[in-house]
């Protein structure tokens, strides 16, 4: 089975006692690929230097996660462009970058203006994106609809249903819908939405080391558990599992060229 992890934070320091071993089961399930995003600029040295540690293996996301502005976003947006223009190729998308109102909306229009910053920014530099949605559909595609040309992206961490999928799809494009373990619990209903996602327009993540998948939940995620995933998602679509690692491992490297 080839996989791809499109969502890891293995760089993160929960993960400096075992690592490496972290990796082994990755490799050991699967795993070909892992994409890291970053969620501020004090991400980009721990994901250089895993990805230089695992030449062919990671690939990496510079941006500003909506959560984590902090007291200059405007200064922090200019120096991820700054950083991608001055390193073309090395890499792979914005990310991850978006709207998260779930535990505090005072920020609600901050975080619009740093999303279509950054959005902006990928555009013009032909990356593609990795959304952060969470209680934000409304204000996400506010922004998109306003923007003149819209990168190709992901959203990430998707739960949303086949009214949001169509809505999505209408208002802002063909976008990737990113499925991880939140899929597999009892309260989430996406698995509902994934014909009108689509094969060709699904990728598996982790999100690790949050949101493990049943059998795992409640533990420490790590990229080997994306095959658990897949694995739930294949049973409940009836997709053979092997065909639709592979499908979704295509997407991934059409979207981000990995």
């Amino acid at each position: 089975m080839r996989l791809i992890d499109t969502h890891t934070h293995i760089y993160m320091p929960d993960f400096d006692a075992d690592r490496a071993e972290v990796v082994e089961r990755a490799r050991q399930a699967g795993v070909e690929k892992m994409m890291l995003p970053a969620v501020d600029l004090s991400s980009i040295e721990p994901m250089r230097k895993l990805r230089d540690s695992y030449p062919g293996v990671f690939a990496i996301a510079a941006g500003i996660h909506p959560t984590e502005l902090g007291d200059e976003p405007k200064t922090a947006v200019d120096t991820v462009a700054e950083l991608l223009e001055q390193n073309p190729g090395e890499f792979a998308a914005v990310g991850e970058i978006g709207i998260d109102l779930y535990w505090d909306r005072s920020r609600e229009t901050e975080q619009m203006d740093i999303f279509e910053r950054q959005m902006n920014m990928a555009a013009r530099l032909g990356l593609p994106v990795i959304i952060h949605c969470r209680e934000a559909l409304d204000q996400i595609l506010e922004v998109l609809s306003g923007l003149d040309n819209v990168p190709s992206g992901v959203f990430h961490s998707f739960t949303g249903d086949s009214r949001d999928v169509d809505r999505i799809h209408h208002d802002a494009g063909d976008f990737y819908f990113g499925l991880n373990g939140v899929a597999t619990f009892k309260s989430c209903h996406v698995t509902d939405a994934l014909d009108a996602i689509g094969a060709e327009r699904l990728l598996f993540e982790t999100d690790a080391p949050y949101l493990a998948p049943v059998p795992n939940r409640g533990k420490r995620n790590e990229p080997s558990f994306v095959a658990d995933t897949a694995r739930f998602i294949a049973s409940r679509k009836g997709y053979d599992i092997e065909e639709l690692a592979a499908k979704t491992s295509e997407n991934a490297v059409r979207l981000f060229g990995i």
